[in-house]
């Protein structure tokens, strides 16, 4: 089998400039890991995202086995085994002994649903019209791989301070993840970065800012999960009817509601399919934390982020 493809978009943490080195218990590991890269590649066959569904698992098949016949000099390249029959993502680690390092990736086939685009342009309502009509016989979030690079070009011009924070903010749920990873699912830390980024817009705005002031903010809104509605207009909108009457649904599903600029179909928040309760109850007792003390009688204040919990049409 001969694939034709292009690389369409590199995404994770390290493209967007959040990307955090980890750091286990006993110090650096054997092979201290890189930030995760997502590797999304166009797939010249996939004429629309029906073909991405009924096609990704044969083509990540035959991606993973042209990887394991390349030589790779003083590389090791180790695959991820998935539980999955058609998986989205091709995931493996590539190490180096050399450098005592490696490196993840996650390589995801994509439909080019964007095509060519003038850069910073709002993407054809018909390119978002056409994922919803799509959606409708598939599950949502199917297809945000198709919208990585906008995913990307949301968070990489913000400021650094506020990319910083979004550090600390995934920071802080590492901590809380290998505290409650055994009691239940947390949501996806895209989350967390979304809500950090909606603290930062309707608290703050500033290039400079008090860190300390960010992240009491993102914990106090992590502990109103339930009325959170989270949305943003920056690729989509609600002029268009069909696009209109979409968001409205997705607005009304249980809270926490957090839509992905990308891609309207995928709802980061989750409602009830994620343990937001867990998440909570830890931001609850960091709030307390002596890092928001500035004196006896002094404390630090959040910034004064209004809850939206509905959709606001201008």
């Amino acid at each position: 089998m001969v694939l034709t493809f292009e690389l369409f978009a590199t995404g994770g943490s390290t493209a967007k400039g959040t990307d955090l080195k980890s750091f286990s218990d006993s110090g650096w590991n054997l092979y201290p890991r890189g930030s995760d890269a997502d590797l999304v590649v166009s797939i010249i066959s996939f004429q629309n995202y029906s073909d991405q569904i009924a096609n990704r698992s044969t083509i990540i098949k035959e991606i993973q086995k042209q990887l394991e016949a390349c030589e790779l000099n003083n590389f090791e390249i180790e695959f991820e085994v998935t539980k999955w029959k058609n998986p989205q993502v091709l995931s493996f680690t590539l190490k180096s002994k050399l450098l005592n390092r490696c490196q993840e990736f996650d390589l995801l086939p994509a439909f080019d649903a964007l095509g060519p685009r003038v850069s910073k342009s709002k993407p054809d309502p018909k390119i978002y019209i056409d994922l919803i009509k799509s959606t409708e016989s598939n599950n949502g979030d199917e297809f945000y791989t198709c919208f990585t690079d906008l995913q990307r070009d949301f968070i990489r011009p913000r400021p650094t301070k506020l990319k910083s924070l979004i550090r600390l903010m995934k920071y802080w749920y590492n901590q809380c993840y290998r505290k409650l990873r055994k009691k239940g699912s947390l949501p996806p830390k895209y989350a967390l970065e979304l809500l950090t980024v909606y603290a930062w817009e309707q608290g703050n705005g500033m290039t400079d800012f008090d860190t300390a002031e960010g992240f009491l903010t993102v914990l106090k809104l992590i502990t109103q999960y339930q009325k959170l509605c989270v949305y943003w207009t920056v690729n989509y909108d609600f002029q268009d009817e069909i696009i209109r009457n979409f968001l409205l649904k997705q607005l009304k599903k249980p809270r926490p509601v957090i839509l992905d600029p990308a891609d309207p179909t995928t709802d980061v928040g989750g409602g009830n399919c994620w343990c937001w309760h867990l998440l909570a109850h830890e931001a609850e007792i960091w709030s307390s934390s002596l890092c928001f003390k500035t004196g006896i009688f002094d404390a630090v204040e959040p910034w004064p982020v209004l809850v939206r919990t509905s959709a606001v049409l201008g």
